[in-house]
Order: C-alpha cells, then structure tokens, then sequence
C-alpha cells in the first residue's frame, strides 16, 4: 500500500470479512510469518504498548525464525511440540554457557501462539487450534533473594547522597515497582495523611517512555508510608525546587517525583548504572532491583505482618498470589505463631493457678 492509512482501511475491511465469512485469501498460501504480522496488527491497538511490544517481541524473535515459513494449514501439534522442546536448548544471548531460555519465557510463547490461533480459527483460516493440543513446559517457580534488615539498611545508608536515593527508599519502604516509582508524580502524594496512590507507571514502549495504567484494578492502590519516608520526600522536593529554580525555562515540568535534573523522564538504564554502582561497593547478597519489592514483602511477613494488609501494598489481585509467591517465609511464621500461642495459653494457665 502507498500510505499506512491504506493499509490500516484495507486491514480493517479483511478482518470484518473474516468475522463474517467473507475471507477471500486463500488460506492454504497463507505462512506462519504472514498471519501473524496480520494478527499483530489486529492487537496494537487493543492492547497496552508493553503487552504489544512483548508479542511482537516473542512472535519476531522465537517464532518467525522457526516455524515462520510454514503454512499456517501445514501447522501441527508435533510442530510445536518439537519447537518447544529445540527452545529448552536455544542458549539466552549474552549470557553463561550453561544458561538456556527458561520454561516460562517458552510458556509466554505458547500463551502468544494460543490467543493468535484461537484468531485464525475465528478468522476461518484454520479448523482448530493445534496449539490446544500441545502441552508447554511447566514454568518453574520464580527463585529471588532478599536482603536482611540489616543489609537493607546499609545499602540506604551508603546511598543516601545519591540522586536516586529516594527511588531506593520507595521500593524497600513500599515494595513499589520500578515502573510504578519512575511514573509517580507529587500529585499522587498526600504529606497531610502519609499515604502515596499508585495510579500509573512509567514504561518503555519503544517509541519512547510514557505512562501506562496499571494491568489490573488492584494496580491501583494507596500505600502508607511512615515518617521517615514522608521526610525523605520533602527533603528531595526541596532539592528538585532549586534545580527548577536554577534552570528557570528549560526546566520540563512533568510534576514526576523522579527526574532529571531537566525535569524529564529517568530511564530504567540510567537508575540501573546507579543501582549497580552500589552492589558493586558492598559486601551484600547482589540483587536484582525487583529484589527490593520481594524484600519489602518478606521483611514485612517475618515482623507479623497480616498478608492480606501486604497483598494490598503490593497490588496483588488477591491474597493467594502472595501467599504463594512468599510461601518460603511462611514456615517461620507458623512456627513462630505457634510458639506465641502456647507461650500464652500457658501463662494464662500459669496465672490461674497462681490466683486459686
């Protein structure tokens, strides 16, 4: 087509020609490779532009290369089978010899192929959808490490000078995500009642940083902060007021509580050289930044803190993921509560006897 608005019309008309029957291609010519650039389409606009990054991602790296030049009628449930079992061996770039794809980012790859098969089979380009049929590696579950209070401390201590300390502080003190500290603005802080609401984050779309709403409702979420956090926010909002004042006009004002010194957006990147400047320096447990919101979790389960109030700070859609996700913490919590428990039952026993 001479202009992409061509392409989008005549898109457009195909895709209702194929709710209605109507699909004049002949599918028995139609690639693997040429659906799913034509299924793509049809989802960025009814995505969110991570989600449509991620597909294209996973469709463009793994799958075309693959399976690309089959015809879509030709694709079977031995196909993917064996697909499957060649990426547990395909080796993950830049990385050690003996790491390999993990079953989950296969299992992310089924999921893409399922939903665009199940369109085929919508579209009347396929009678059944193969992908059905296959069984994808089971994910295993997520490893992480966390740091003690005492290591959380001393890594606050030694960056507290620096220009992202605060973002830090957020995710110990709150178990914010990256995306969520990077997006949040001083309008979404309340000084007076202590609380920040997490109603955006900050993604990279490929096109450039901008924000997003959360995936799910309970993305969105009031989050209380003591103190010291409330402190440290004050104290960073001064600093952020001189540079504003210094630069005058060419401060870009986006009202983001993490900035740069232009006012404008912070990249994951450059926090990151940030963050790894300082495990580099300390003798604690390397972590990945995520690591932070695990820690802000555990730390908070081991103190006796109710999961349901935690499941909350966090946005979990419900209290099983967190019970789940954290189930290695749990262990010593039963046996601390049953502890606690037979501790007072007897001493109220004891104290009974004692008065008689």
């Amino acid at each position: 087509f001479a202009t992409r608005k061509e392409a989008e019309t005549a898109l457009a008309k195909m895709m209702k020609d194929a709710e209605d029957g109507l699909f004049d291609q002949s599918s028995d010519k139609i690639t693997v490779e040429d659906f799913l650039e034509q299924w793509l389409a049809s989802k960025e606009s009814t995505v969110r532009k991570s989600t449509y990054r991620s597909y294209t991602w996973l469709v463009k790296k793994h799958v075309v290369p693959h399976l690309g030049k089959a015809k879509l009628t030709d694709l079977t449930p031995i196909h993917l089978q064996k697909f499957y079992n060649m990426l547990q061996k395909t080796k993950r770039e830049k990385s050690e010899s003996d790491r390999f794809l993990s079953n989950r980012t296969i299992l992310h790859i089924h999921i893409v192929l399922q939903e665009a098969l199940d369109r085929a089979v919508k579209w009347g380009l396929l009678n059944r959808n193969v992908a059905k049929l296959v069984d994808p590696p089971r994910a295993k579950k997520v490893q992480f490490t966390v740091w003690s209070q005492k290591e959380a401390a001393k890594f606050l201590e030694v960056c507290r000078e620096d220009r992202y300390y605060v973002v830090f502080l957020l995710a110990i003190m709150t178990g914010m995500r990256k995306g969520e500290i990077l997006g949040l603005r001083w309008q979404d802080v309340d000084f007076e009642q202590s609380v920040i609401s997490v109603r955006q984050s900050l993604s990279y779309t490929g096109k450039g940083s901008e924000f997003q709403a959360p995936k799910i409702e309970h993305g969105k979420r009031a989050i209380a902060i003591p103190a010291q956090v409330v402190e440290a926010l004050k104290r960073h909002k001064r600093q952020q007021a001189q540079e504003k004042l210094l630069l005058g006009q060419e401060y870009q004002d986006n009202d983001l509580v993490v900035a740069t010194r232009f006012g404008t957006f912070v990249t994951a990147r450059n926090l990151d050289r940030s963050w790894y400047k300082y495990l580099d320096e300390l003798k604690i447990p390397r972590i990945r930044f995520h690591d932070l919101r695990h820690t802000h979790a555990s730390l908070m389960l081991l103190q006796g803190v109710h999961p349901k109030i935690v499941s909350e700070r966090l946005g979990h859609a419900n209290i099983g993921i967190t019970l789940d996700t954290y189930s290695h913490v749990m262990p010593g919590l039963q046996e601390a509560a049953a502890a606690k428990f037979a501790d007072d039952l007897f001493s109220t026993t004891t104290d009974d006897k004692s008065v008689m």
